[in-house]
């Protein structure tokens, strides 16, 4: 999976229109394999884009869980302790 799209679901606060949109454009670059389609793709582009937007806000709003919803901050942290032990143990 695409490290650069993260989890939005359980969070406290909700993730953001930005954050669902900047999802949805990481997937669809990496499905093209493009990061900025040329003008004869870009409607298409574009369109995948509003696409997945849609289905992903449908998804996270059906989804239902019982678990307490995750702080943003804390799972940041865990993530650059993550990325800190694994470039520590390459150099």
């Amino acid at each position: 999976m695409c490290r650069n799209i993260h989890t939005l679901h359980n969070f406290a606060p909700p993730a953001t229109e930005d954050e669902v949109h900047a999802a949805a454009l990481q997937y669809v670059r990496k499905v093209a394999g493009m990061n900025k389609p040329s003008q004869a793709n870009a409607a298409a582009f574009d369109l995948a884009v509003e696409r997945v937007v849609a289905a992903t806000r449908e998804l996270l709003g059906d989804l239902v869980t019982t678990a307490p919803p995750k702080d943003r901050e804390v799972e940041a942290e865990k993530a650059r302790e993550r990325s800190r032990r694994r470039f520590a143990e390459v150099g």
